[in-house]
């Protein structure tokens, strides 16, 4: 895979286009969302036996039948804005080996905005020996140290307003709570910025972890179809690309799985996972690779 252009570049043919009075950059339509399509999988920087084995691990996703690896290269906790650029470089180059794509994601906590966008970029433009890169780049946002929450929510929209300024043409997902979640608890983010979110990130991926809220499959099946409607109503995007995380994985029975891959489904889904593959039990795997039809949708309307 070829290396992206680098953002200066970028910015500079950015201006050249606005001085010819053009548009500039690929439209949410134009955008490659097929890393966020079928069945992906959850590694973060805690999962030390399976940072250990990069290309172990990744091939045992990819016979599970797991297309998109979602990798954390470092968080607001972190030193490093890229943890381990050896490691992350085998783990893109394992994943590309055995035809799966690989999104990075971080946390960030809003606190130091040129930080956060800094390790942002880093993993954007993080590229191996080989010159393989991410194929795309979601942020996590959950984090609630900034308070109010209003404060909170203007660094958001400035710092994912800067991401996409930064990478016109990268297919962007935004990671969040779930909406369900965040109505039976409204002090948790008043006023969550979701419509001016949606203007930025192409795909929406809703923290649905059921596990929290209930036992009972009937349960989850519904909570994860809530998030699904949730989101698209408060986006206004009626036809919402939105990718399904479920979990948390080893608190989660075979029956729950499969009701959370049924409202998915049911919901257009892009796509499903459970967090994390580290704690995803075989029952589970049996679960989530018998949906074959996998990717959900080939839209999300």
């Amino acid at each position: 895979m070829s290396s992206r252009v680098g953002r200066i570049a970028a910015l500079l043919a950015v201006a050249l286009v606005c001085a010819c009075g053009a548009s500039s950059g690929r439209t949410a339509d134009d955008r490659d969302l097929s890393a966020y399509m079928g069945l992906g999988t959850w590694v973060d920087l805690y999962d030390h036996q399976v940072l250990a084995k990069p290309e172990a691990e990744v091939a045992k996703m990819a016979k599970r039948g797991v297309v998109t690896l979602y990798f954390e290269t470092s968080n607001y906790q972190m030193r490093q804005d890229l943890v381990n650029p050896a490691r992350v470089a085998r783990f893109v180059e394992a994943a590309h080996a055995n035809g799966m794509q690989i999104v990075a994601w971080y946390l960030p906590s809003f606190r130091d905005l040129a930080r956060d966008r800094r390790r942002s970029l880093a993993a954007i433009d993080f590229t191996t020996p080989g010159g393989e890169q991410f194929d795309s780049f979601a942020l996590d946002i959950e984090s609630s140290l900034v308070k109010p929450a209003a404060v909170r929510s203007a660094r958001l929209v400035t710092l994912s307003r800067r991401l996409r300024a930064a990478e016109p043409d990268l297919p962007l997902g935004a990671i969040v709570p779930a909406p369900r979640g965040m109505q039976r608890l409204p002090w948790y983010w008043p006023g969550f910025p979701f419509e001016q979110l949606a203007q930025t990130y192409d795909v929406f991926l809703p923290m649905g972890y059921f596990t929290y809220r209930s036992k009972l499959p009937s349960f989850t099946g519904v909570y994860t179809q809530l998030n699904i409607t949730l989101l698209r109503s408060w986006t206004g995007n009626p036809a919402l690309p939105v990718h399904v995380i479920g979990g948390i994985a080893d608190a989660a029975s075979a029956a729950q799985v499969n009701a959370f891959t049924r409202a998915a489904q049911n919901g257009k889904s892009l796509g499903a996972s459970m967090y994390d593959y580290a704690t995803t039990t075989p029952v589970q795997w049996r679960e989530l690779t018998a949906a074959n039809d996998l990717p959900l949708s080939s839209t999300s309307g």
